[in-house]
């Protein structure tokens, strides 16, 4: 394949992508405003569940891998990711929404881009290292259209393979697929979440070097509290998952468990606000996303969104990650910023960005990503937060098909997958 067909069918597979995702956007944004205006559709979550789960064992064939089977398929090529994917998981990932679930929207955006460009590399019959450029740039694009940040989309598809093994050598076809992605997105009028710009405490940082050395001190606390709470969240999803498939052996009935639990959920906390993507409310005074970097500090947040997650997503609702990671990581941060004396945006960009940074092993495409987002004044910090998260989550993620490609730490052996990792842990 000549170099001039690759770069059309990569962008011709980003554009339509990017595309994807806006009609995505849409639908999401029209099923939470629609729950928010008919509640009592949580009560058919249960039922929501049964019915995607449905879908996926009479259509999905090996979809169900999600986001983990694309990264397989990237690393090595094997069954292929199956085109039915791009419809399930919208259609799963809406459902999820309209009736409650609290999921994201990552995981959609990825498998989308993932899908489409696996049944671009099938009818082109590409094979090795275009087919791999060709997957990836169709992760770069997803992740880079859904969220309005096509640099840090670009930087992730190339980092989230493996742990500390950043592949250079895509990073021009995936920038590229990321911002013909991102451009179609919003050249159909997509809207992302809006966020304010960060700046750090201190006039002139370089100035008072004793209070830029304590402010990036305290930017590191904060990165190994996302750490851990990231390990966290990893470890119950996937811990709750394993329990799931032990005990529940028909899937269609772990869903309706799992919806069923959430249900639970809300009459316990005697609220719906954890529900959703949590980027916006149902009424004023509600925590969200973006209400952590201007509300007063919330201390508890953080926490019950994990808890709400973990009980939509192990049970195999649909969505992603991403979002609720965002929620918690942005909650914890305000919850730390009375502790740790610094401003409140500030703490809850940190931590927006280091905890899915820990969570996904991605710390440099997430300090892009705080770039993008809230400005460059704040970068020091950020990047701080990033790395630290990044060392203090260990080796265990939301991705179990990452690789090892650089250990975190001494006495641990490359090339081994996360899920090894984990089952020699367990």
């Amino acid at each position: 394949m000549t170099r001039l067909r690759f770069v059309l069918a990569l962008l011709a597979m980003a554009l339509a992508v990017g595309t994807a995702c806006a009609g995505f956007l849409w639908a999401l944004d029209a099923a939470t405003r629609t729950r928010f205006a008919a509640p009592w559709l949580l009560y058919g979550l249960p039922l929501c569940g049964v019915g995607v789960a449905w879908l996926y064992r009479r259509f999905g064939a090996r979809a169900e891998g999600g986001n983990n089977l694309i990264l397989d398929e990237i690393h090595e090529p094997g069954g292929g990711v199956p085109l039915a994917m791009a419809p399930l998981v919208v259609i799963g990932t809406v459902a999820t929404h309209l009736f409650g679930g609290s999921a994201g929207r990552e995981g959609t955006a990825v498998q989308l881009g993932g899908s489409l460009a696996h049944g671009l590399v099938d009818r082109l019959a590409l094979t090795g290292k275009a087919r791999r450029l060709l997957l990836m740039g169709g992760v770069a694009a997803g992740f880079g259209a859904v969220f309005g940040t096509p640099l840090a989309g670009a930087v992730f598809a190339i980092e989230v393979l493996a742990l500390g093994g950043l592949d250079l050598a895509a990073l021009v076809p995936c920038l590229a697929a990321a911002l013909a992605g991102d451009f179609a997105c919003r050249l159909w009028g997509a809207h992302h979440t809006p966020y304010p710009h960060v700046d750090l405490p201190l006039t002139e940082p370089l100035a008072n070097l004793a209070g830029f050395a304590t402010l990036l001190a305290k930017a590191a606390l904060v990165g190994v509290a996302s750490g851990a709470v990231a390990r966290l969240f990893a470890e119950a999803n996937h811990g709750f998952a394993d329990l799931y498939k032990r005990f529940v052996a028909n899937p269609l009935w772990r869903p309706a468990i799992g919806g069923a639990l959430v249900i639970g959920l809300t009459f316990a906390f005697g609220t719906q606000d954890y529900l959703g993507l949590g980027v916006l409310s149902a009424h004023p005074g509600a925590p969200t996303l973006p209400g952590f970097f201007v509300a007063p500090p919330d201390r508890w947040s953080w926490l019950i969104k994990l808890v709400f997650t973990v009980a939509t997503l192990s049970a195999g609702f649909k969505g992603g990650e991403v979002t609720p990671l965002f929620f918690i990581g942005a909650g914890l941060g305000s919850a730390l910023a009375p502790v740790l004396g610094l401003p409140v945006p500030l703490m809850a960009a940190m931590g927006m960005i280091a905890l899915f940074g820990a969570a996904a092993n991605t710390p440099v495409a997430c300090a892009v990503m705080g770039l993008e987002l809230f400005g460059i004044d704040a970068a020091p910090a950020l990047i701080v937060a990033c790395v630290s998260a990044y060392l203090a989550s260990g080796h265990g993620g939301i991705y179990l098909s990452q690789r090892i490609a650089r250990p975190k730490w001494p006495r641990r052996s490359g090339g081994a997958s996360l899920r090894a990792v984990r089952r020699v842990w367990l």
